[in-house]
């Protein structure tokens, strides 16, 4: 057993000395970390005031904002008016305007236009009583749907005709009559007769092309009306 211990003890002092001073050196020891070292008498210490100036940074580019798009151009809104109607078709004319919810932007303007034409059916100059017979005459029309007529009293040679409408022109004093006589209505005349008459014109504030193209439609309807810019 001392024997065997003995050549153990040997072993393992011929591994420690071929390990240490015969074996090939490792490739990733450094074998002189001492000379690659940095001198420490070659150190230097600076004063903040000897330091270099620091590099200015890099410009950085301005972002050039994308431009706003563009805004819808403005709805230019007008004010318009429809007419002319008489003092007892306003009412109705407006009662016309109602589904368009006008409201606080519908009003009126009164003027006095000259009628030089108007449509009539004449006093009955040989009946014995010439009111009772335009009296009669007005529960004729009224009976065929006419309710827009008054009656001539004033002197003069028209008193107890019947008015069914004065107008500017011929041409819609004409149009006026070719209504009546769908209606059934065959004794009225056109005639001229300068006169001046109250008219009221139904104006319209704040109106867009569609508000616009509406009244054009409803003003189609109407004879003898237009539509038009507001003086």
């Amino acid at each position: 057993m001392r024997t065997v211990f003995l050549i153990l003890l040997l072993a393992n002092l011929g591994f420690f000395a071929w390990w240490r001073y015969g074996s090939p050196p490792d490739a990733a020891a450094d074998p002189a970390p001492l000379a690659r070292q940095i001198d420490p008498e070659k150190l230097k210490i600076v004063a903040p005031k000897d330091l270099p100036p620091p590099a200015p940074p890099k410009p950085v580019a301005a972002v050039k904002p994308e431009p706003p798009p563009p805004a819808a151009p403005a709805v230019a809104l007008k004010c318009m008016e429809w007419g002319s109607f008489t003092i007892a078709d306003a009412p109705r004319a407006e009662k016309a305007l109602e589904p368009l919810a006008l409201g606080a932007r519908l009003g009126q303007r009164r003027s006095e236009e000259s009628a030089g034409w108007w449509v009539f059916i004449p006093p009955q100059a040989r009946a014995a009583n010439a009111r009772q017979a335009a009296l009669k005459k007005a529960a004729e029309l009224r009976a065929l749907g006419v309710e827009d007529y008054f009656i001539v009293q004033e002197e003069g040679q028209h008193r107890w005709a019947l008015s069914l409408g004065v107008f500017r022109t011929e041409d819609a004093a004409r149009a006026r009559l070719a209504v009546l006589r769908a209606q059934g209505v065959r004794s009225a005349v056109v005639g001229a007769r300068e006169t001046v008459v109250p008219k009221v014109w139904l104006q319209v504030r704040g109106v867009d092309p569609a508000l616009e193209a509406k009244l054009k439609e409803l003003t189609m309807q109407v004879e003898s009306t237009e539509l038009r810019t507001c003086p």
